[in-house]
């Protein structure tokens, strides 16, 4: 991927990701709340442990941005705030994974992602 839009991409997420820290603001929970949550999402890579193509699922379903946005919202119309929580949490990640060249994962290896591979300098 060229530099200029790497950089581009990059702000992308970084803006996105602050977005998730405005959101977190202006829920009613402690600060520390959203620093232990914020890498739970990860746990979705224990469906590698069945293989690849169960991990790349378990993994791109919890790191989408769309199934994100979908639980915030429904967590606002619900008026569920562990939803809501959870939505913005989801968003954060995802934001925060792309930040860092964790892209989402085809179904032949981890480290191939919709972002390139991982750990490959271009």
């Amino acid at each position: 991927m060229k530099r200029g839009m790497k950089n581009l991409l990059v702000l992308e997420e970084l803006g996105q990701f602050l977005l998730s820290i405005f959101l977190f603001s202006q829920l009613d929970y402690a600060w520390w709340i959203f620093l232990v949550c914020i890498i739970l999402p990860d746990l979705s890579m224990i469906g590698y442990l069945l293989n690849p193509k169960i991990g790349a699922w378990s993994y791109n379903f919890f790191h989408h941005k769309l199934v994100a946005i979908l639980i915030f919202i429904l967590g606002i119309w619900l008026a569920i705030p562990v939803l809501t929580l959870a939505g913005v949490i989801l968003f954060g990640h995802s934001a925060m994974d792309r930040l860092f060249g964790y892209g989402l994962k085809f179904n032949d290896n981890f480290k191939n992602t919709h972002l390139g591979w991982i750990g490959r300098n271009e």
